[in-house]
């Protein structure tokens, strides 16, 4: 009954020339007050795993959907690591998570804003949870300038760190070639705590207090650091959540303190990120 008046945008996937010219897909959702000659702000989501996909789902988790009903337009790559284009496909972003998932999100931004006149592109945030929430975290440091605010959830800000305190060691150790004692060099590649010095985009951070995939320490340590760098910054935590927000009442306020964020600082006279 709540759900028959309930509008979505239309969605449609591109491809385009990626990291090394292969092909990597991406998808455009635009919002549900959709008018053509219109141009409206971006989320720009970035998925999680990261051998995952942004596919066409349905969940009250990174629904597309609900940024779209906020008026967003929604931008979305399915960058190198991403499943759905063969196992070697996937496999190409361990050991270099900084390095062709970046150049495919770069690629994909400029491939959507010159395909899809309606996004305004100096108007877009950029937003990701756990290996999304690493890349939000590194491009704070390494490709900030597209960005009006960040959102960053349980994301990995200190790559040694998180090899010593995560539940997952198998996964540290698959993605990065080894222990971190024994190979410290490919912890530190693409390490975001390195880049702290060249942060300035708004960021809110969320990080719940019974993630142990990514625990909350990583979360306050970012918080700290853009608080200390005097970046316009929020920290929303829960204290009985896990890697992922399941219960309903905190998935409302979760999508309140993210939409008020974007809205915030993709209004036409918000304030200016810090120089």
């Amino acid at each position: 009954e709540d759900l028959k008046n309930a509008k979505v945008g239309d969605f449609e996937f591109f491809q385009f020339p990626g990291w090394n010219n292969e092909t990597v897909q991406g998808y455009v959702v635009k919002p549900v007050d959709y008018q053509k000659g219109k141009t409206y702000p971006v989320a720009f989501i970035i998925h999680g795993g990261p051998q995952g996909a942004m596919s066409n789902g349905w969940s009250y988790r990174w629904n597309p959907q609900t940024y779209a009903g906020q008026g967003f337009a929604v931008v979305t790559i399915n960058f190198h690591g991403s499943t759905g284009y063969g196992q070697k496909f996937t496999d190409s972003i361990s050991g270099d998570w900084g390095g062709k998932p970046l150049e495919d999100l770069k690629l994909g931004w400029k491939a959507a804003l010159d395909k899809y006149k309606f996004l305004d592109g100096d108007r877009a945030c950029a937003l990701g949870a756990s290996y999304g929430g690493y890349m939000v975290y590194w491009i704070a440091g390494v490709w900030n300038q597209p960005w009006k605010c960040l959102i960053d959830h349980d994301g990995v800000f200190d790559a040694r760190m998180m090899y010593y305190a995560t539940e997952e060691l198998w996964f540290e150790e698959r993605e990065n070639g080894g222990p971190q004692y024994e190979v410290p060099q490919n912890y530190e590649k693409f390490n975001p705590i390195d880049h702290v010095k060249d942060w300035r985009v708004p960021m809110l951070v969320v990080h719940s207090g019974k993630d142990f995939r990514i625990p909350i320490t990583q979360g306050l340590g970012a918080f700290t650091a853009l608080q200390r760098r005097g970046i316009p910054s929020q920290f929303l935590t829960f204290p009985d959540e896990n890697h992922w927000v399941l219960k309903p009442h905190n998935s409302v306020q979760w999508h309140d303190t993210v939409n008020a964020w974007l809205k915030q600082w993709t209004a036409k006279d918000a304030a200016t990120s810090k120089e």
